[in-house]
Protein backbone atom coordinates (compact mmCIF):
# COMPACT_ATOMS: atom_id res chain seq x y z
CA UNK A 1 0.00 0.00 0.00
CA UNK A 2 3.30 2.38 0.73
CA UNK A 3 4.18 1.99 -2.71
CA UNK A 4 1.09 2.10 -4.25
CA UNK A 5 0.52 5.83 -2.66
CA UNK A 6 3.76 7.11 -4.15
CA UNK A 7 3.96 5.38 -7.45
CA UNK A 8 0.38 6.14 -8.62
CA UNK A 9 0.09 9.51 -8.01
CA UNK A 10 3.21 9.89 -10.27
CA UNK A 11 1.86 7.88 -13.04
CA UNK A 12 -1.05 10.07 -13.16
CA UNK A 13 1.30 13.19 -12.50
CA UNK A 14 2.88 12.12 -15.41
CA UNK A 15 0.54 11.83 -17.91
CA UNK A 16 -1.06 14.93 -16.69
CA UNK A 17 2.26 16.96 -17.24
CA UNK A 18 2.33 15.65 -20.40
CA UNK A 19 -1.19 17.13 -21.39
CA UNK A 20 -0.76 20.18 -19.42
CA UNK A 21 2.84 21.06 -20.79
CA UNK A 22 1.83 20.25 -24.27
CA UNK A 23 -1.89 22.78 -24.14
CA UNK A 24 0.66 25.63 -23.34
CA UNK A 25 4.59 24.93 -25.33
CA UNK A 26 2.86 24.57 -29.14
CA UNK A 27 1.39 28.07 -27.93
CA UNK A 28 5.54 29.74 -28.13
CA UNK A 29 5.93 27.74 -31.42
CA UNK A 30 2.97 28.18 -33.88
CA UNK A 31 4.94 30.76 -35.97
CA UNK A 32 7.92 28.43 -36.53
CA UNK A 33 5.24 25.76 -37.32
CA UNK A 34 2.94 28.05 -39.21
CA UNK A 35 6.13 28.62 -41.83
CA UNK A 36 7.03 25.07 -42.25
CA UNK A 37 3.89 23.94 -42.97
CA UNK A 38 3.08 26.70 -45.02
CA UNK A 39 0.19 28.73 -43.39
CA UNK A 40 -0.19 32.11 -41.37
CA UNK A 41 -0.07 31.75 -37.10
CA UNK A 42 -3.42 33.18 -36.96
CA UNK A 43 -4.91 30.19 -38.88
CA UNK A 44 -2.77 27.78 -37.18
CA UNK A 45 -4.15 29.25 -33.74
CA UNK A 46 -7.39 26.49 -35.04
CA UNK A 47 -4.52 23.27 -33.42
CA UNK A 48 -5.45 25.19 -29.98
CA UNK A 49 -8.75 25.65 -30.16
CA UNK A 50 -9.33 22.12 -32.40
CA UNK A 51 -7.91 21.03 -28.56
CA UNK A 52 -10.10 22.57 -26.22
CA UNK A 53 -13.07 21.44 -28.70
CA UNK A 54 -11.75 17.57 -28.69
CA UNK A 55 -11.33 17.79 -25.07
CA UNK A 56 -15.13 19.37 -24.08
CA UNK A 57 -16.80 16.95 -26.43
CA UNK A 58 -14.94 13.51 -24.91
CA UNK A 59 -14.98 14.14 -21.03
CA UNK A 60 -18.70 13.84 -20.23
CA UNK A 61 -17.93 10.20 -21.37
CA UNK A 62 -15.21 9.10 -19.88
CA UNK A 63 -16.88 8.14 -16.28
CA UNK A 64 -18.66 5.45 -18.20
CA UNK A 65 -15.94 4.08 -19.91
CA UNK A 66 -13.76 4.15 -17.08
CA UNK A 67 -16.61 1.63 -15.17
CA UNK A 68 -17.46 -0.39 -18.26
CA UNK A 69 -13.95 -1.38 -19.28
CA UNK A 70 -11.63 -0.89 -16.14
CA UNK A 71 -9.72 2.47 -15.15
CA UNK A 72 -6.66 1.27 -15.88
CA UNK A 73 -7.15 0.06 -19.13
CA UNK A 74 -8.86 3.59 -20.47
CA UNK A 75 -5.89 5.10 -18.63
CA UNK A 76 -3.29 3.57 -20.92
CA UNK A 77 -5.28 3.16 -24.22
CA UNK A 78 -5.74 7.20 -23.25
CA UNK A 79 -1.90 7.85 -23.02
CA UNK A 80 -1.30 5.85 -26.35
CA UNK A 81 -3.85 7.59 -28.28
CA UNK A 82 -2.69 11.08 -26.95
CA UNK A 83 0.99 9.92 -28.05
CA UNK A 84 -0.25 8.62 -31.41
CA UNK A 85 -1.87 12.43 -31.86
CA UNK A 86 1.30 13.42 -30.99
CA UNK A 87 3.44 11.28 -33.52
CA UNK A 88 0.77 12.93 -35.77
CA UNK A 89 1.24 16.58 -35.11
CA UNK A 90 5.25 15.90 -35.69
CA UNK A 91 4.58 14.66 -39.16
CA UNK A 92 2.31 16.94 -40.38
CA UNK A 93 2.37 18.98 -43.81
CA UNK A 94 -0.89 20.95 -43.92
CA UNK A 95 -3.12 22.59 -41.42
CA UNK A 96 -5.78 19.84 -42.28
CA UNK A 97 -3.68 17.20 -41.08
CA UNK A 98 -2.33 19.44 -37.99
CA UNK A 99 -5.77 19.99 -36.50
CA UNK A 100 -7.00 16.06 -37.08
CA UNK A 101 -3.85 15.32 -35.10
CA UNK A 102 -4.64 17.82 -32.20
CA UNK A 103 -8.44 16.71 -32.56
CA UNK A 104 -7.09 13.03 -31.62
CA UNK A 105 -4.73 14.32 -28.47
CA UNK A 106 -7.56 15.88 -27.20
CA UNK A 107 -9.84 12.47 -27.15
CA UNK A 108 -6.58 11.33 -25.68
CA UNK A 109 -6.40 14.00 -23.15
CA UNK A 110 -10.25 13.86 -22.43
CA UNK A 111 -10.25 10.54 -21.11
CA UNK A 112 -6.22 11.22 -19.45
CA UNK A 113 -7.32 13.85 -16.95
CA UNK A 114 -10.82 12.19 -15.25
CA UNK A 115 -9.86 8.59 -15.74
CA UNK A 116 -6.50 9.18 -14.42
CA UNK A 117 -7.92 11.16 -11.08
CA UNK A 118 -10.53 8.18 -10.85
CA UNK A 119 -7.24 5.81 -10.80
CA UNK A 120 -5.65 7.83 -8.03
CA UNK A 121 -9.21 8.11 -5.98
CA UNK A 122 -9.57 4.33 -5.96
CA UNK A 123 -5.88 3.09 -5.84
CA UNK A 124 -4.68 5.33 -2.52
CA UNK A 125 -6.20 5.46 0.76
CA UNK A 126 -8.75 8.33 1.92
CA UNK A 127 -5.90 9.29 4.64
CA UNK A 128 -3.04 9.62 2.24
CA UNK A 129 -5.16 11.46 -0.34
CA UNK A 130 -3.81 14.99 0.72
CA UNK A 131 -0.62 13.94 -0.11
CA UNK A 132 -1.59 11.94 -3.40
CA UNK A 133 -3.62 14.70 -4.40
CA UNK A 134 -0.61 17.02 -3.43
CA UNK A 135 1.77 15.59 -6.41
CA UNK A 136 -0.98 15.46 -8.76
CA UNK A 137 -1.85 19.24 -8.16
CA UNK A 138 2.31 20.46 -9.25
CA UNK A 139 2.07 18.82 -12.60
CA UNK A 140 -1.22 21.04 -13.33
CA UNK A 141 0.73 24.13 -12.50
CA UNK A 142 4.26 23.47 -13.77
CA UNK A 143 2.86 22.22 -17.36
CA UNK A 144 1.34 25.86 -18.37
CA UNK A 145 4.68 27.64 -16.69
CA UNK A 146 7.51 25.44 -18.72
CA UNK A 147 5.54 25.21 -21.85
CA UNK A 148 6.30 28.57 -23.31
CA UNK A 149 10.23 28.29 -22.01
CA UNK A 150 10.46 24.85 -23.15
CA UNK A 151 8.97 25.13 -26.38
CA UNK A 152 10.89 28.16 -27.33
CA UNK A 153 14.04 26.39 -26.54
CA UNK A 154 13.43 23.19 -28.41
CA UNK A 155 12.11 25.73 -31.61
CA UNK A 156 15.42 27.49 -31.58
CA UNK A 157 17.99 25.11 -30.95
CA UNK A 158 16.26 22.01 -32.28
CA UNK A 159 13.24 21.80 -34.69
CA UNK A 160 9.50 22.28 -33.66
CA UNK A 161 9.19 18.76 -34.22
CA UNK A 162 10.62 17.75 -30.91
CA UNK A 163 8.14 19.65 -28.93
CA UNK A 164 5.39 16.23 -29.65
CA UNK A 165 7.95 13.50 -29.82
CA UNK A 166 9.15 13.94 -26.65
CA UNK A 167 5.75 13.00 -25.71
CA UNK A 168 6.86 9.40 -26.74
CA UNK A 169 9.40 8.13 -24.07
CA UNK A 170 7.05 9.57 -21.37
CA UNK A 171 3.70 7.53 -22.69
CA UNK A 172 5.74 4.77 -23.23
CA UNK A 173 6.92 4.83 -19.39
CA UNK A 174 3.38 5.77 -18.22
CA UNK A 175 1.72 2.91 -19.51
CA UNK A 176 4.34 0.49 -18.82
CA UNK A 177 4.05 1.70 -15.49
CA UNK A 178 0.04 2.03 -15.00
CA UNK A 179 -0.16 -1.86 -16.36
CA UNK A 180 2.57 -2.91 -14.14
CA UNK A 181 1.39 -0.90 -10.66
CA UNK A 182 -2.47 -0.37 -11.26
CA UNK A 183 -5.08 -2.40 -10.42
CA UNK A 184 -7.53 -4.13 -13.09
CA UNK A 185 -11.01 -2.08 -11.14
CA UNK A 186 -13.54 -2.21 -12.56
CA UNK A 187 -17.01 -0.92 -11.73
CA UNK A 188 -19.68 -3.77 -9.52
CA UNK A 189 -22.11 -2.10 -11.69
CA UNK A 190 -23.08 -2.05 -15.37
CA UNK A 191 -25.29 1.79 -16.43
CA UNK A 192 -26.60 2.03 -19.93
CA UNK A 193 -24.52 4.68 -21.75
CA UNK A 194 -26.83 7.65 -22.13
CA UNK A 195 -26.10 8.90 -26.00
CA UNK A 196 -28.12 11.68 -25.95
CA UNK A 197 -26.95 13.19 -22.92
CA UNK A 198 -23.52 12.54 -24.31
CA UNK A 199 -24.77 14.49 -27.47
CA UNK A 200 -26.41 16.89 -25.71
CA UNK A 201 -23.38 17.78 -22.98
CA UNK A 202 -20.91 17.47 -25.84
CA UNK A 203 -22.46 20.02 -28.27
CA UNK A 204 -23.32 22.12 -24.65
CA UNK A 205 -19.47 21.92 -23.31
CA UNK A 206 -17.83 22.29 -27.04
CA UNK A 207 -20.03 25.44 -27.58
CA UNK A 208 -19.23 27.51 -24.36
CA UNK A 209 -15.75 26.44 -24.35
CA UNK A 210 -14.95 26.76 -28.12
CA UNK A 211 -16.53 30.14 -27.94
CA UNK A 212 -14.57 31.32 -24.59
CA UNK A 213 -11.48 30.27 -25.75
CA UNK A 214 -11.52 31.99 -29.03
CA UNK A 215 -12.71 35.05 -27.26
CA UNK A 216 -9.28 36.04 -26.85
CA UNK A 217 -7.78 34.93 -29.84
CA UNK A 218 -9.28 37.62 -32.18
CA UNK A 219 -10.30 34.53 -34.47
CA UNK A 220 -13.89 35.31 -34.87
CA UNK A 221 -16.18 38.18 -34.98
CA UNK A 222 -17.73 38.82 -32.02
CA UNK A 223 -21.44 38.30 -32.87
CA UNK A 224 -19.88 34.54 -33.49
CA UNK A 225 -18.59 33.88 -30.33
CA UNK A 226 -21.38 35.09 -28.55
CA UNK A 227 -23.80 32.63 -30.94
CA UNK A 228 -21.79 30.07 -29.67
CA UNK A 229 -21.91 30.73 -26.47
CA UNK A 230 -25.45 30.90 -26.55
CA UNK A 231 -25.78 27.71 -28.56
CA UNK A 232 -23.73 25.98 -26.11
CA UNK A 233 -25.72 27.10 -23.27
CA UNK A 234 -29.05 26.68 -24.58
CA UNK A 235 -27.53 22.62 -25.31
CA UNK A 236 -26.97 22.82 -21.48
CA UNK A 237 -30.13 23.94 -20.30
CA UNK A 238 -31.77 20.78 -22.22
CA UNK A 239 -29.28 18.51 -20.81
CA UNK A 240 -29.79 19.13 -17.35
CA UNK A 241 -33.70 18.57 -18.17
CA UNK A 242 -32.73 15.48 -19.62
CA UNK A 243 -30.62 14.42 -16.68
CA UNK A 244 -34.11 14.56 -14.19
CA UNK A 245 -35.34 12.07 -16.35
CA UNK A 246 -32.44 9.71 -16.49
CA UNK A 247 -30.64 7.26 -13.82
CA UNK A 248 -27.25 7.46 -15.55
CA UNK A 249 -26.39 10.65 -16.55
CA UNK A 250 -23.31 11.36 -18.71
CA UNK A 251 -22.77 14.41 -16.32
CA UNK A 252 -24.84 14.07 -12.61
CA UNK A 253 -25.81 17.26 -11.31
CA UNK A 254 -27.03 15.60 -8.59
CA UNK A 255 -23.98 14.82 -7.06
CA UNK A 256 -23.76 18.99 -5.77
CA UNK A 257 -26.01 17.86 -3.11
CA UNK A 258 -23.00 17.14 -1.20
CA UNK A 259 -21.38 20.46 0.45
CA UNK A 260 -18.05 19.30 0.08
CA UNK A 261 -18.24 19.05 -3.63
CA UNK A 262 -20.67 21.97 -4.22
CA UNK A 263 -18.08 24.11 -2.87
CA UNK A 264 -15.44 22.52 -4.74
CA UNK A 265 -17.36 22.65 -7.98
CA UNK A 266 -18.82 26.31 -7.64
CA UNK A 267 -15.67 28.04 -5.32
CA UNK A 268 -13.25 26.06 -7.41
CA UNK A 269 -14.69 27.32 -10.79
CA UNK A 270 -14.12 30.91 -9.72
CA UNK A 271 -10.95 30.79 -7.90
CA UNK A 272 -9.34 28.65 -11.03
CA UNK A 273 -11.24 31.41 -13.48
CA UNK A 274 -9.23 33.67 -11.84
CA UNK A 275 -5.81 32.11 -11.70
CA UNK A 276 -6.26 30.49 -14.89
CA UNK A 277 -5.99 33.80 -16.58
CA UNK A 278 -2.50 34.08 -15.02
CA UNK A 279 -0.42 32.06 -17.94
CA UNK A 280 -2.27 33.87 -20.45
CA UNK A 281 -1.73 37.49 -18.85
CA UNK A 282 1.84 37.42 -17.28
CA UNK A 283 3.69 36.28 -20.66
CA UNK A 284 2.12 38.71 -22.68
CA UNK A 285 2.87 41.82 -19.84
CA UNK A 286 6.24 40.30 -19.74
CA UNK A 287 6.84 39.97 -23.36
CA UNK A 288 4.74 43.05 -24.81
CA UNK A 289 4.60 45.43 -21.98
CA UNK A 290 8.05 44.86 -20.52
CA UNK A 291 10.05 43.81 -23.94
CA UNK A 292 11.13 40.57 -22.55
CA UNK A 293 12.03 37.55 -25.21
CA UNK A 294 9.56 34.54 -24.84
CA UNK A 295 12.35 32.54 -23.50
CA UNK A 296 13.30 35.13 -20.96
CA UNK A 297 9.51 36.06 -19.82
CA UNK A 298 9.20 31.67 -19.94
CA UNK A 299 11.91 31.61 -16.89
CA UNK A 300 10.17 34.52 -14.78
CA UNK A 301 7.14 33.25 -15.11
CA UNK A 302 8.51 29.50 -14.06
CA UNK A 303 9.56 30.49 -10.64
CA UNK A 304 5.60 30.07 -9.74
CA UNK A 305 6.39 26.06 -10.49
CA UNK A 306 9.64 26.59 -6.96
CA UNK A 307 6.87 27.85 -4.87
CA UNK A 308 4.05 24.86 -5.97
CA UNK A 309 6.82 21.72 -5.73
CA UNK A 310 7.39 23.65 -2.33
CA UNK A 311 3.76 23.32 -1.06
CA UNK A 312 3.95 20.08 -1.42
CA UNK A 313 5.87 18.32 1.40
CA UNK A 314 3.61 20.64 3.52
CA UNK A 315 -0.03 20.48 2.19
CA UNK A 316 -0.90 17.82 4.77
CA UNK A 317 0.34 19.26 7.63
CA UNK A 318 -1.35 22.59 6.86
CA UNK A 319 -4.53 21.14 5.98
CA UNK A 320 -4.67 18.97 8.96
CA UNK A 321 -3.81 21.43 11.32
CA UNK A 322 -6.15 24.10 10.26
CA UNK A 323 -9.04 22.00 8.70
CA UNK A 324 -10.30 22.11 4.85
CA UNK A 325 -12.92 24.91 5.41
CA UNK A 326 -10.46 27.50 7.26
CA UNK A 327 -7.80 26.66 4.97
CA UNK A 328 -9.53 26.96 2.21
CA UNK A 329 -11.41 30.42 2.72
CA UNK A 330 -8.08 31.71 4.03
CA UNK A 331 -6.32 30.56 1.47
CA UNK A 332 -8.17 31.56 -1.75
CA UNK A 333 -7.90 35.20 -0.74
CA UNK A 334 -4.37 35.00 0.18
CA UNK A 335 -3.45 33.61 -3.05
CA UNK A 336 -5.75 36.43 -4.63
CA UNK A 337 -3.72 38.50 -3.26
CA UNK A 338 -0.63 37.54 -4.54
CA UNK A 339 -2.59 37.43 -8.17
CA UNK A 340 -3.67 40.98 -7.57
CA UNK A 341 0.16 42.10 -6.96
CA UNK A 342 0.76 41.35 -10.21
CA UNK A 343 -1.34 44.56 -11.21
CA UNK A 344 1.69 46.89 -9.31
CA UNK A 345 4.45 44.80 -11.83
CA UNK A 346 6.31 47.91 -14.18
CA UNK A 347 8.79 48.25 -16.33
CA UNK A 348 11.00 49.42 -13.70
CA UNK A 349 10.59 46.91 -11.17
CA UNK A 350 13.14 44.40 -10.33
CA UNK A 351 12.89 40.66 -12.15
CA UNK A 352 14.01 39.48 -8.31
CA UNK A 353 11.10 41.37 -7.04
CA UNK A 354 8.94 40.02 -9.47
CA UNK A 355 10.52 36.11 -9.25
CA UNK A 356 9.87 36.08 -5.34
CA UNK A 357 6.22 37.33 -5.59
CA UNK A 358 5.25 34.47 -8.04
CA UNK A 359 7.40 31.83 -5.97
CA UNK A 360 5.26 33.17 -2.96
CA UNK A 361 1.95 32.82 -4.69
CA UNK A 362 2.82 29.96 -6.52
CA UNK A 363 2.89 28.31 -2.94
CA UNK A 364 -0.71 29.52 -1.89
CA UNK A 365 -2.18 28.57 -5.34
CA UNK A 366 -0.90 25.32 -5.50
CA UNK A 367 -1.92 24.87 -1.74
CA UNK A 368 -5.63 26.06 -3.00
CA UNK A 369 -5.90 23.61 -5.74
CA UNK A 370 -4.51 20.37 -3.46
CA UNK A 371 -7.37 21.20 -1.33
CA UNK A 372 -9.70 21.87 -3.48
CA UNK A 373 -9.13 18.80 -5.74
CA UNK A 374 -8.81 16.40 -2.28
CA UNK A 375 -12.07 17.74 -0.74
CA UNK A 376 -14.19 17.25 -3.52
CA UNK A 377 -14.19 13.44 -2.98
CA UNK A 378 -14.99 13.74 1.01
CA UNK A 379 -18.20 12.80 0.86
CA UNK A 380 -18.51 10.92 -2.71
CA UNK A 381 -18.85 7.27 -2.26
CA UNK A 382 -17.32 4.53 -4.46
CA UNK A 383 -19.87 3.88 -6.64
CA UNK A 384 -20.09 7.53 -7.72
CA UNK A 385 -16.37 7.79 -7.52
CA UNK A 386 -16.21 8.30 -11.81
CA UNK A 387 -19.58 10.54 -12.18
CA UNK A 388 -17.42 12.68 -9.76
CA UNK A 389 -14.80 12.75 -11.23
CA UNK A 390 -15.90 13.60 -15.05
CA UNK A 391 -17.93 16.68 -13.38
CA UNK A 392 -14.66 17.63 -11.60
CA UNK A 393 -12.73 17.67 -14.87
CA UNK A 394 -15.60 19.27 -17.12
CA UNK A 395 -15.63 22.32 -14.08
CA UNK A 396 -11.96 22.75 -14.43
CA UNK A 397 -12.23 22.76 -18.38
CA UNK A 398 -14.38 25.69 -18.54
CA UNK A 399 -13.44 27.57 -15.79
CA UNK A 400 -9.54 27.85 -17.37
CA UNK A 401 -11.23 28.63 -20.55
CA UNK A 402 -13.53 31.23 -18.86
CA UNK A 403 -10.50 32.82 -17.30
CA UNK A 404 -8.73 33.06 -20.42
CA UNK A 405 -11.73 34.97 -21.74
CA UNK A 406 -12.25 37.19 -18.81
CA UNK A 407 -8.80 38.29 -19.00
CA UNK A 408 -8.62 39.19 -22.42
CA UNK A 409 -12.42 40.60 -22.51
CA UNK A 410 -10.48 42.86 -19.36
CA UNK A 411 -7.65 44.13 -21.45
CA UNK A 412 -9.71 44.84 -24.11
CA UNK A 413 -12.60 46.91 -22.54
CA UNK A 414 -9.44 48.87 -20.87
CA UNK A 415 -8.08 49.65 -24.02
CA UNK A 416 -11.34 50.76 -25.25
CA UNK A 417 -11.97 52.86 -22.12
CA UNK A 418 -8.82 54.39 -22.24
CA UNK A 419 -8.96 55.06 -26.24
CA UNK A 420 -5.33 53.18 -26.81
CA UNK A 421 -5.25 50.93 -30.16
CA UNK A 422 -1.93 48.86 -28.75
CA UNK A 423 -1.07 46.78 -26.21
CA UNK A 424 0.90 48.34 -23.24
CA UNK A 425 2.06 47.50 -19.61
CA UNK A 426 -0.41 50.22 -18.20
CA UNK A 427 -3.52 48.06 -19.62
CA UNK A 428 -2.98 44.90 -17.88
CA UNK A 429 -3.36 46.18 -14.20
CA UNK A 430 -7.06 46.31 -14.18
CA UNK A 431 -7.20 42.58 -15.79
CA UNK A 432 -5.11 41.49 -13.21
CA UNK A 433 -7.43 43.71 -10.42
CA UNK A 434 -10.32 41.49 -12.22
CA UNK A 435 -9.33 37.85 -11.98
CA UNK A 436 -7.85 38.77 -8.63
CA UNK A 437 -11.29 39.84 -6.96
CA UNK A 438 -12.79 36.72 -9.12
CA UNK A 439 -11.12 34.49 -6.91
CA UNK A 440 -11.14 35.85 -3.88
CA UNK A 441 -15.07 35.67 -4.10
CA UNK A 442 -14.45 31.73 -3.86
CA UNK A 443 -13.77 31.93 -0.49
CA UNK A 444 -17.04 32.25 0.24
CA UNK A 445 -18.07 29.43 -0.91
CA UNK A 446 -15.61 27.86 0.92
CA UNK A 447 -16.45 28.98 3.70
CA UNK A 448 -20.33 27.47 3.36
CA UNK A 449 -18.88 24.06 3.82
CA UNK A 450 -19.29 22.09 7.29
CA UNK A 451 -16.83 22.86 10.08
CA UNK A 452 -15.44 19.49 9.83
CA UNK A 453 -15.82 18.95 5.95
CA UNK A 454 -13.34 16.98 5.12
CA UNK A 455 -11.56 15.50 8.40
CA UNK A 456 -12.18 11.58 7.61
CA UNK A 457 -9.11 12.29 4.88
CA UNK A 458 -7.59 15.24 6.93
CA UNK A 459 -6.58 14.26 9.88
CA UNK A 460 -8.14 16.79 11.49
CA UNK A 461 -10.83 15.05 13.39
CA UNK A 462 -7.82 12.48 14.90
CA UNK A 463 -6.22 16.58 16.55
CA UNK A 464 -9.47 17.47 17.79
CA UNK A 465 -10.17 14.91 20.01
CA UNK A 466 -6.83 14.46 21.24
CA UNK A 467 -6.87 17.99 22.37
CA UNK A 468 -9.67 17.23 24.53
CA UNK A 469 -8.56 14.41 26.32
CA UNK A 470 -7.81 15.87 30.05
CA UNK A 471 -9.96 18.34 29.92
CA UNK A 472 -12.48 19.39 32.51
CA UNK A 473 -16.32 18.43 31.00
CA UNK A 474 -19.43 19.16 32.71
CA UNK A 475 -22.66 16.35 32.29
CA UNK A 476 -24.39 18.33 29.39
CA UNK A 477 -21.00 18.77 27.62
CA UNK A 478 -19.77 15.27 27.99
CA UNK A 479 -23.71 14.36 26.50
CA UNK A 480 -23.05 16.76 23.10
CA UNK A 481 -20.04 15.06 22.58
CA UNK A 482 -20.84 11.59 22.65
CA UNK A 483 -23.97 13.07 20.44
CA UNK A 484 -21.23 14.46 18.62
CA UNK A 485 -18.94 11.38 18.05
CA UNK A 486 -21.83 9.00 17.40
CA UNK A 487 -22.51 11.38 14.57
CA UNK A 488 -18.62 11.22 12.90
CA UNK A 489 -19.04 7.83 13.60
CA UNK A 490 -22.10 7.12 11.53
CA UNK A 491 -20.78 9.30 9.01
CA UNK A 492 -17.43 7.42 8.89
CA UNK A 493 -19.21 4.44 8.18
CA UNK A 494 -21.40 5.66 5.39
CA UNK A 495 -18.70 7.35 3.50
CA UNK A 496 -16.84 3.94 3.81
Amino acid sequence: MIDKQRIIPLIVATALFMENMDSTVIATSLPAIAADIGTSPLTLKLAITSYLLSLAVFIPASGWTADRFGARLVFAIAVGVFMIGSVGCALSGSVTGFVFARILQGMGGAMMTPVGRLVLLRSVDKSALVNAMAWVTVPALIGPVIGPPLGGFITTYASWHWIFLINIPIGLLGIFMALKFIDPIKSETQEKFDLYGMVLAGVGLAGIAFGLSVAGLNLLPWSTVAALVAGGAISMTLYVIHARRTGSPVLDFSLLRLPTLRAAIIGGFLFRLGIGALPFLLPLLMQIGFGLTPFHSGLVTFSSSLGAMGMKTLAARLIRAFGFRNLMTVNAIVSAFFLGVCALFTVTTPLLIIMVILVVGGFFRSLEFTAINTVAYAEVESPQMSRATTLVSVNQQLAVSAGVAVGAASVETTMWLNHVSELNATVFMPAFVVVALTSAASSFFFWQMPADAGHEISGRKAIEVASRKGAAKSAASAAVKAATEDTQDMRDQRLG
